[in-house]
């Protein structure tokens, strides 16, 4: 395990295949320094207390009927079990933000932060305090930008997550990219996954599939079938697996699961949620 400091101001940890990226701000430097030092203390424990229960975290939810032990690992079961009887799923979904998630409230521990971050390699959570606010960039896997959209404590939104085909995991959908802004980042986490599992065509013949043990050894998606191409479609077929995206994500936002999500998909997109009304160029 590493922690090193980044531009003086920013704490990067990393271990294993975790790599945080973290920043405190508070009117006391006491009170960031304890943050990072609180952040790092638990960044020990985090991988191995994961490990330890990996076989159960990649079991499907709806298979799980006892809570993991350790916190992260909890997290990432409190997220995933409201879709335990919806959809294939595994508390890996969610392990990105959970362990994101884990380590901003350990920060926020015996300490007083006016704002604060922990980016797990694109799946942030987030602490605002009052009056203060956090810039998100909504861009396409081409990182051709649609804009910034600015969250403040107001929203209630302190978790957002990417995920899709052009992302690190493997994804059942043909979604480039989904982003979804949520209550934390677990939660975030989760629904960024499944939507993007859901702007699909499972019919069409462009779309190549194959099962994903046969890419990666030891994944928690056995005996799903992945996508790792797809053709240009024409226009219908893009509205058909967004709309379908579309509907999913259209019933996590009436659950109240998550607050806002972007959909993209060869040079199209969706916007659904009250967050992307301020959407700024």
């Amino acid at each position: 395990m590493t922690a090193t400091m980044i531009g003086g101001d920013r704490l990067h940890l990393h271990h294993g295949p975790i790599d945080l990226i973290i920043k405190a701000e508070a009117k006391k430097e006491d009170f960031v320094r304890k943050a990072y030092f609180n952040a790092t203390k638990k960044f020990e424990s985090v991988l191995e207390e994961l490990v330890a229960e990996l076989p159960l975290l990649k079991t499907p939810i709806s298979s799980v009927f006892n809570p993991p032990k350790g916190q992260v690992a909890r997290r990432m079961y409190k997220s995933t079990w409201p879709y335990a009887r919806r959809v294939f799923v595994t508390p890996m979904a969610a392990v990105a933000g959970a362990v994101a998630d884990e380590i901003l409230s350990c920060m926020l521990t015996e300490t007083i932060l006016t704002k604060a971050y922990v980016n797990n390699g694109g799946d942030i959570s987030i602490y605002l305090g009052r009056g203060e606010k956090f810039t998100v960039d909504i861009k396409q896997l081409n990182n051709t930008g649609l804009g910034q959209i600015e969250l403040f404590d107001g929203l209630k939104i302190g978790g957002i997550a990417t995920s899709g085909k052009g992302g690190r995991s493997l994804s059942m959908g043909i979604a480039d990219s989904v982003t979804v802004l949520a209550g934390n980042a677990s939660d975030a986490d989760v629904a960024a996954t499944l939507i993007a599992n859901h702007v699909d065509i499972p019919e069409h013949p462009g779309i190549t599939r194959i099962p994903a043990e046969e890419i990666v050894d030891d994944t928690d998606l056995i005996n799903q079938n992945v996508v790792i191409a797809c053709e240009n479609l024409d226009s219908h077929d893009v509205e058909l697996a967004l709309s379908r995206g579309n509907q999913f994500a259209q019933e996590l936002l009436n659950d109240g699961k998550i607050k806002s999500v972007a959909m993209f998909l060869q040079n199209s997109f969706r916007l659904l949620g009250t967050s992307f009304q301020h959407l700024t160029g």
